[in-house]
């Protein structure tokens, strides 16, 4: 999956070129991440002496860590060494379920899902909630999505499409506020609700998340999200 993160201690040497420009000396303790983030850290609180983040390269041999990114370096020479060794690094989240593929966990950071033992990773919208349920296809878990009603679809989008899901309840459900067209359920970045007549007609409106629940007085539908109530078009006052 990756290298994982290496961690040496000893009597060192470090020296940054660039910005930050100095050399200090101590028992430090190194950790480069599978990034290319290089860590010093001394005894002293938790902020590293020394660090370059996510370095254009790193090189590590016979105790000496040299990092360069642009015009800045970073370099260890090791002096005596205390211990050396490679960790198994992944990224950590909150545990969702186990991993249907191998032995590894499930959890999620942000917007993205992730398995502690293997490659798995699936992106999902930052608003869903994982439920307690399972694929029946495939046995990953399941996710609640609100755009316009609530989903539950499959973690894995190529298994279940949250697009194909929202065309499929809402395509041509509403009129176009500004012409005779519908609406049409489409991805530009996020899914909108937009006009079949661009580009002669421009109208398009982010889908909310949120649920249905009326209509506007401007036509569009009402949606209730975590915020309130709002109307599909954000910039309306006409609230029904």
């Amino acid at each position: 999956m990756h290298d994982g993160t290496r961690v040496m201690a000893g009597e060192c040497t470090t020296v940054f070129e660039g910005s930050r420009e100095r050399e200090q000396r101590g028992d430090v303790l190194v950790v480069v991440k599978p990034d290319n983030t290089v860590l010093v850290h001394d005894a002293a609180g938790y902020q590293p002496v020394a660090w370059l983040t996510r370095a254009e390269s790193v090189t590590v041999e016979d105790g000496t860590v040299i990092a360069r990114d642009g015009d800045e370096l970073l370099r260890v020479v090791t002096h005596e060494e205390h211990g050396s060794a490679r960790y198994p690094a992944s990224k950590a989240g909150v545990p969702v379920r186990d991993c249907p593929d191998c032995d590894g966990t499930l959890v999620r950071a942000r917007s993205e899902v992730t398995c502690t033992g293997c490659d798995a990773a699936y992106g999902i919208p930052s608003d869903a909630a994982v439920t307690g349920g399972r694929c029946d296809d495939c046995g990953l878990p399941t996710l609640r999505v609100e755009r316009g009603r609530a989903f539950e679809l499959c973690l894995d989008r190529d298994c279940d499409s949250l697009d194909d899901a929202v065309t499929a309840a809402f395509d041509r459900e509403w009129d176009c506020p500004n012409c005779d067209g519908d609406l049409l359920i489409l991805r530009r970045g996020g899914l909108l609700a937009g006009c079949e007549h661009y580009p002669d007609c421009d109208t398009g409106f982010s889908m909310p998340s949120g649920v249905v629940v009326g209509d506007c007085d401007c036509g569009l539908p009402l949606f209730e999200t975590a915020s309130g109530t709002r109307c599909l078009d954000s910039t309306c006052s006409e609230l029904g």
